[in-house]
Order: C-alpha cells, then structure tokens, then sequence
C-alpha cells in the first residue's frame, strides 16, 4: 500500500477478525442487491464481490446473529449505492430529483412497510432493509434510528448544496457534517441489535461508552478521507477533511495529507485510553443482578466491536476497489456506477 496510507499499530494492536458467517453474507448480500434492482446486473457481476461491502460490515459486528450481520450488511450496501446516486445525482445537476429522493427517505425511514413496492428500487430497498433493522429491539430504538437518519439524510443534503454551489466547509463546519455524513450514530445504534441488548441512555450517553463509540468513528470518517482524497480531487468534490485543510488553511496536498495522518494517529492512541475507560465502566455496571451483568457483557461485547471497526476499515480500503482510482478509466467516473441506467447520456 501507498506509505500515506500505512498505519503500522493498526496492522499490530488492532488484530484482523471476520464473523464466520461472512461467505453467506456475501453470497446473500449479492442476490439481495440483484432482487432489489439496487445496481444493474452486469455491475453486480463484474464489481460487487471486488467492492467488499461485506467484508467491511462482517469485520465489524463480530458476535451479532447471522441474521443480524446479514440486515445490516444489507442496509450498509444500500448506503453505498444511495451515496453513488447523490453523487451522480450532483454531477449531472438532477437537483429535483433529489429533492425527490430526499422526501421519499424521510418518508420511508417511518413508514417502511408502506413503501416495500415504491418505484423508485432505491426506496423500495431502503424501506426493506430498515423494517428488518426495525425487528431486532424495541419501538424506543427504532425511534432513535430514525432520528439518527433523518438527520444523515439532511446532512447529505447540505452536502448536496455545498457541492452544487461550490462551497467548501470550514475544518470545523466540515468535521462536525462529517459525522452525519458518515453516519457515526447510526453505526454506534447497531452495535446494540449486534450484542442482542439494548442500553438504557444512562449507560449510551455516559462518556466512557459515548467516547470510544465517537473515536471509532472519527477515525473510519478521517482515514475514508485520507483514502478517497485523489478520487474526490479528480470528481472536483468540496467535502474531504484535506480540501478544507487546502482551502481554509493554507496547507498545500503534502502538508494536508500530514496534518489528515496526525489526526489519524491521534485518535487511535486516544481510543486505546478510551477503551480501557469503557472497560472500568463495564465492570463498574457488573454490580451483582441479572441486569447489571447482562449491561456490563453487552458493554464489552461493543466495545470490542468499537475496537474491531479500526482494523475493518482500515483493510476494506486497501481492498476495496471503491477507492483504486489509479486503475479506472475515468479518474472521476467510478466504473461500478451506472450512468445510463439513471438516464444520462
């Protein structure tokens, strides 16, 4: 790999793991993006396997059901493909039909049974995989996914406007729409169905799991940056934490990559502090009862997936042909997309 992109105590300090059940997993999530129409089937073909979506979530939710892992590998290769067509959505100047797509998310995210049949197949997908994420806990969960979306969905359109408008973000306005973009809270929630125990906001909120939890996720956000950089360079994109080092802060390609890997390498050794934070808290909740033990097991069992996302991220990206921009033909152009299938010439 590129040495900007090495990060030796990952490849030391975070072991590699994969759920057993990830062949399944790949298999499964291929035919469910051919039923569902998600992406042609010549792309399904030639790309999907080589786009290793699925190696990314069974890397992740270790010790979640099989038909746990198998939902949010579904849902995460939906993510995927909704964030292609905002993309194409964006270079071809279809703001109405995004405006479109925006309103039907929002409407489906509460009321997916409603919309299993809708005509547009990346609804009708989205609607099938939330109602299966919707079975694993309580209405009060259900409800927080939905409010942690809605507001990934207007995230992504202030993206849309500030890609359209040419408007590149602040390091701070960039790094706090990041976190919505990326959808931080979203992958934190399914930790939760993945330990099969929903935690009470006293023990979510609480800074020792809250910090780890946002740790894993700032790095998998920052180091997708530093990845997705010469792609995004080439597609003129505004929103990658380097453009807004380059335009806001002065600094030029190598110094912005430096600045990218200082955040990078911090947040790892701060998560490692983190964690044996969230792990005292763990303990702390073993207070005798059937209740505190279960808390404290399902606590561990997060924080150890919060642990596996660095190592899961890190390799997805080396193995991901999402982000080998060297070999496509078009620097700009992703060959995994479908331009004509959405009407463009």
């Amino acid at each position: 790999m590129p040495p900007r992109l090495a990060l030796p105590v990952i490849e030391a300090a975070f072991p590699r793991q994969l759920h057993t059940y990830w062949p399944q997993l790949q298999e499964k999530t291929r035919s469910w993006l051919l039923q569902k129409r998600l992406m042609p089937a010549d792309k399904v073909e030639e790309h999907v396997d080589g786009l290793r979506y699925t190696d990314l979530m069974a890397g992740y939710y270790i010790g979640a059901p099989d038909e746990v892992l198998q939902a949010i590998a579904d849902y995460s290769a939906w993510f995927f493909v909704w964030d292609d067509r905002h993309d194409r959505d964006i270079v071809h100047g279809r703001s109405a039909a995004w405006r479109r797509l925006r309103s039907a998310l929002h409407t489906a995210l509460d009321s997916p049974g409603d919309h299993l049949h809708h005509r547009d197949a990346l609804v009708a997908g989205f609607a099938d995989s939330v109602l299966r994420l919707y079975s694993f806990l309580s209405p009060a969960w259900n409800a927080r996914f939905a409010r942690h979306f809605h507001a990934v969905i207007e995230a992504y359109d202030q993206e849309f406007r500030n890609r359209t408008e040419g408007v590149v973000p602040t390091v701070e306005e960039y790094l706090a729409l990041r976190r919505l973009t990326f959808a931080h809270w979203i992958w934190t929630d399914l930790l939760e169905p993945s330990a099969g125990c929903e935690l009470p906001d006293e023990v979510r909120k609480n800074p020792a799991y809250r910090r780890p939890a946002l740790l894993s996720q700032e790095f998998a956000a920052w180091y997708n940056d530093l990845c997705s950089l010469p792609k995004e360079l080439a597609g003129n994109e505004v929103h990658n934490l380097g453009i807004s080092l380059i335009r806001h802060d002065g600094l030029t390609l190598e110094e912005a990559t430096e600045e990218m890997r200082r955040r990078i390498e911090n947040c790892i050794s701060e998560f490692l502090v983190a964690e044996q934070e969230g792990l005292r808290f763990a303990d702390d909740l073993a207070d005798g009862t059937v209740r505190g033990k279960e808390l404290s097991a399902a606590v561990r069992d997060c924080l150890g997936n919060m642990r596996n996302w660095f190592s899961s991220v890190y390799w997805f990206h080396h193995e991901s042909g999402r982000y080998m921009v060297d070999s496509w033909e078009d620097r700009s152009t992703p060959p995994y997309v479908n331009n004509e299938a959405a009407g463009e010439k």
